[in-house]
């Protein structure tokens, strides 16, 4: 059994949130700070991936293969193929034990499901954490949501959900921060989306049709719910700008804990600057953003 410690992340998020990108950009700008970084593809779904996978789920069991033997369609393939990786955990073990000291990346698959009410996957990611591997979640939204009221606050109860549901430190990200300006109008500045301010705001943006007036009690009950919990905030992500990726980085070290070990040089200097040099949403960040990624007239 592994007794060394290990450091993962686990990049979780819908289809088409950006997780395989975020894996090849992150592992890249990890490799130039000097890690060794081991990929692993745990979607079975995805296997067409844009960088080098080390460990690979569809060695193992593909979704492909279960929709054809089962009959089962994709969704129900995925969630078979994650219960198959539960009960045959050790294939796993054994694959990672020849990467021990390896900084880790899990290419986690997208039904959200698997971490709103599946326990599959919580049960792997148990089963790292029993293994001394130190993880931090890390939440990829596509910013694209910010531009539509229902769908945001649809995200924001997926991201509680999957908090609750694992019971790891969750980064929560807003992807494609890039493409902001060609998806249409914020209502709000970004750092309402990313603060998650006053949720009632958004109530009042909802269409005004028959079906959201038939469950406005319910989207309010939604909205109270999330900000009486109060766990979820964003940061922002553009993977092709280095300044935002280490920004990630340092936030998901200081997460697991990577920052306090004793490798790559990480003195007392590092740590509190780490811990307090870039203590998350300040003026001067939010307005850069603001000015790089998003133009005043895109505001309605």
């Amino acid at each position: 059994m592994t007794t060394s410690i290990n450091f993962a992340q686990l990049i979780i998020g819908p289809p088409g949130s950006g997780k395989s990108t975020y894996c090849a950009a992150v592992s890249e700008f990890l490799r130039k700070m000097g890690r060794q970084v081991c990929i692993v593809n745990l979607d079975p779904a995805n296997d067409n991936t844009t960088y080098k996978v080390d460990v690979d789920i569809n060695e193992l069991v593909t979704v492909t293969d279960v929709m054809e033997t089962l009959k089962l369609g994709p969704n129900g393939s995925t969630i078979y193929c994650m219960e198959y990786l539960e009960s045959n955990i050790d294939w796993l073990k054994e694959k990672l034990e020849s990467y021990k000291s390896y900084y880790f990346l899990f290419d986690c698959p997208g039904q959200i499901e698997l971490y709103t009410h599946c326990n599959s996957i919580r049960t792997i990611f148990s089963e790292l954490q029993r293994l001394n591997y130190r993880c931090c979640a890390v939440n990829l939204v596509d910013s694209f949501y910010c531009t539509d009221p229902p769908r945001f606050i649809s995200v924001l109860l997926t991201s509680l959900c999957s908090m609750l549901q694992i019971e790891l430190p969750m980064i929560h990200a807003l992807s494609k921060i890039d493409l902001m300006q060609s998806r249409g109008k914020l209502a709000f500045n970004i750092d309402f989306y990313t603060d998650v301010l006053d949720l009632s705001y958004l109530m009042d943006r909802l269409p005004d049709d028959r079906f959201f007036r038939n469950f406005s009690k319910m989207n309010r009950s939604i909205c109270d719910l999330i900000e009486r919990y109060s766990m979820v905030t964003f940061t922002t992500l553009d993977v092709t700008n280095k300044e935002r990726l280490h920004n990630i980085v340092q936030l998901v070290d200081k997460a697991n804990g990577y920052v306090f070990g004793t490798s790559e040089e990480r003195n007392m200097v590092q740590v509190m600057t780490s811990l307090f040099g870039d203590s998350g949403w300040d003026f001067n960040e939010m307005d850069s953003i603001r000015e790089q990624y998003i133009s005043t007239e895109k505001l309605s």
